[in-house]
């Protein structure tokens, strides 16, 4: 035999072989049979909870002539088969599952050998960091790398408003007090197509509650800062004031540099950056314990929260909630009533959650770097009120 017909006789001997054992299954999007697979026979199942026992494999019709889905796009999906079917390909016959999505909005064929018997654990896809804490409690009750810290953007607005909050301490006197909103930096910032949004006009004069309330519901970030000024007499002395409060809960994950959630690569161009580090670095664990905090002392932030825009000064101050009613999001059981969106491009998108299930505990979800933070909130929220700890 040649040496080029012996090469083409082991790599048909090695296709067959890896048919046989499901294995091109998973690749045979990038390596199509010739021909298509043969049904044998066909059974019907008792509907069987599956998940993906690895990262290979795909789910196919039943010729395998088109790919429908590879398993490590859907990672934590459970799979329920309904029939079984033995294919065959060549010379080699294989045991395949017909299997769908809860949904039903994928559907397929897949080698038997890709699936594990069970419901697929609980997670999230994209989050970097999570966690559900039960704010009765103080707990976790379920949580994805929540000890590491990373940078968390506006969600840092959380603590800015806590001592705000603390300074203010229900006094109609200080909520009307007047704030120094005449820094050059702080108008550049709120002219800024990045770092902007809410504008301090000139010759307008803002009070402490209009400023809190561009802070909490349009995230402004000259509004957070002025409002650190005010509570604190400078920038400086506020951002200590921030770490010293995280310092006296044992936040030992929180570090901060910033009022208002933005990076000293950004604050640096209107004069308000501070410290070594580039970004607010706290934990998701620390973030919901924050969050805890703040509703626990100032339970108002719920109901100031929940307003899904508000009219300040002649601006439209929005609140990027999802979950709140009326939004896309909304899911009618959950009652979220807050609680912090946050966004940059080094943080990604973050988001602080809140709600109160009828019968059940308050639960707090923080999912920080997370492309999908509505969705995954609703998702862990939902999650988190199968545990029978967040019962009343």
């Amino acid at each position: 035999m040649g040496l080029k017909k012996a090469k083409r006789a082991i790599m048909a001997v090695a296709l067959t072989a890896a048919i046989g054992s499901g294995v091109l299954v998973g690749t045979q999007a990038t390596a199509q049979a010739a021909t298509a697979y043969k049904t044998v026979s066909t059974k019907m199942l008792t509907k069987t909870a599956y998940h993906k026992k690895s990262t290979a494999g795909a789910l196919y019709n039943q010729t395998h002539t088109k790919k429908v889905a590879a398993l490590k796009t859907y990672p934590n999906t459970t799979w329920y088969a309904t029939k079984q079917a033995t294919l065959k390909h060549s010379n080699s016959k294989g045991i395949y599952y017909y299997v769908k999505n809860k949904s039903g909005s994928v559907k397929g064929w897949i080698w038997h050998g890709y699936l594990k018997k069970g419901k697929a654990p609980f997670g999230l896809k994209y989050a970097k960091n999570a966690i559900a804490l039960d704010y009765t409690t103080g707990k976790a009750v379920w949580s994805k790398s929540a000890n590491t810290v990373r940078p968390i953007a506006s969600v840092s607005k959380l603590m800015t408003l806590y001592l705000v909050l603390k300074k203010v301490d229900g006094s109609a006197t200080k909520w009307n007090q007047v704030v120094d909103t005449s820094s050059k930096g702080l108008i550049a910032m709120g002219k800024s197509s990045a770092c902007g949004g809410f504008l301090f006009k000139t010759g307008h004069k803002y009070t402490v509650k209009e400023l809190y309330d561009a802070a909490l519901l349009d995230s402004s970030n000259n509004a957070a800062i002025a409002l650190g000024k005010w509570v604190a007499g400078s920038n400086a002395k506020f951002i200590k004031q921030m770490n010293a409060q995280a310092k006296s809960w044992n936040l030992g994950k929180a570090s901060f540099v910033s009022a208002s959630g933005l990076e000293n690569d950004d604050l640096k161009a209107f004069g308000y950056a501070y410290g070594s580090k580039n970004a607010n670095m706290v934990s998701a664990k620390d973030v919901a314990l924050i969050a805890r905090h703040l509703i626990k002392d100032y339970p108002r932030i719920l109901t100031d929260g929940a307003v899904g825009s508000k009219n300040v000064d002649g601006q439209l101050c929005y609140n990027y909630n999802n979950l709140l009613k009326g939004r896309k999001y909304y899911q009618s059981s959950l009652k979220v009533d807050g609680l912090k969106t946050g966004y940059t491009p080094l943080a990604g998108y973050c988001f602080v959650g809140t709600g109160q299930k009828s019968g059940k505990h308050r639960v707090i979800t923080v999912v920080l770097h997370d492309i999908n933070e509505f969705t995954e909130t609703r998702s862990l929220m939902n999650h988190a009120y199968t545990y029978s700890s967040m019962n009343n």
